[in-house]
């Protein structure tokens, strides 16, 4: 039977004044209401529908998409708060309910918190919860170096960015990768720089060849530019290269190492040479 909270592509059985109803399977059906019916639609069609539940709790189809579905993690923001905790805007019409207890610490209403969609084992319902920790998935990741992945940002630490990768681990960008771009709750594509014996991640915003190769052509403009001696080698600060090229001291010295090792340049106590 179609599971709550994710996307079905269903079979019209037929068709009235309240929208059009939707075969589940074992002799179950559930309503598109009239306002998601398109005017071409007729009993044999399939429709693709995301599956929720109305104001009264009532399993209901709906074709608009919500931002997150069950088992991801979004960054949602209150809309209100009341006795039973804090309801969450997530695209539908009905809000997103986050239970007292499922609450990391007491949510405000205008605020936006990250949160991760489950369905309640009690009654079926979907709600949220902003307890992530428990949610992530704490097997060992079998991601592949380079590989592309999608992040959600969820913390910044002394190292850099923790983000949540793929909607299932914890994993790292370091302060030097994010170059200052990444806020709470923003959803990037990341690559896999490493994965560790421990089983952490560390991540990076562009894949470690395509970042190679570029800080090889930043470090050859520069040298251009200033006619062939660039006064910037190993010994420069890091705070020199930062200002002059933007990258840090690490990524300066792996372009440099690939210049040496093309017979490109030189370097000396003056600085990077062109040969």
């Amino acid at each position: 039977m179609a599971q709550p909270g994710r996307f079905h592509t269903l079979p019209i059985v037929r068709m009235t004044d309240y929208g059009a109803f939707l075969d589940l399977g074992d002799q179950t059906q559930v309503l598109l209401p009239k306002r998601y019916v398109q005017d071409s639609l007729a009993v044999g069609d399939f429709v693709r529908v995301f599956l929720h539940f109305d104001s009264e709790d009532r399993l209901i189809a709906t074709t608009d998409t919500p931002k997150a579905t069950l088992g991801q993690f979004a960054f949602l923001r209150v809309t209100a708060t009341g006795r039973f905790g804090a309801f969450l805007d997530w695209g539908l019409g009905k809000d997103l309910l986050v239970p007292f207890a499922e609450q990391h610490k007491p949510m405000e209403e205008g605020r936006s918190y990250l949160v991760h969609i489950y369905q309640n084992a009690q009654d079926g319902r979907l709600m949220a919860s902003s307890k992530v920790d428990r949610f992530l998935d704490k097997t060992p990741p079998r991601y592949k170096v380079g590989q592309a992945v999608s992040l959600i940002i969820a913390n910044s630490t002394d190292l850099g960015y923790k983000a949540i990768v793929e909607h299932q681990h914890w994993g790292l960008i370091f302060e030097s990768e994010a170059g200052g771009r990444l806020r709470f709750g923003d959803s990037v594509q990341g690559f896999v720089k490493r994965v560790r014996p421990d089983g952490k991640i560390d991540l990076g915003l562009a894949r470690p060849a395509e970042r190679h190769d570029q800080n090889v052509d930043r470090v050859w403009a520069a040298l251009e530019r200033a006619g062939g001696l660039l006064p910037l080698n190993d010994k420069s600060s890091p705070a020199d290269i930062e200002k002059q090229l933007g990258i840090s001291k690490a990524a300066f010295k792996r372009a440099v190492g690939t210049l040496l090792k093309q017979g490109k340049v030189a370097q000396d106590t003056g600085g990077l040479r062109r040969l």
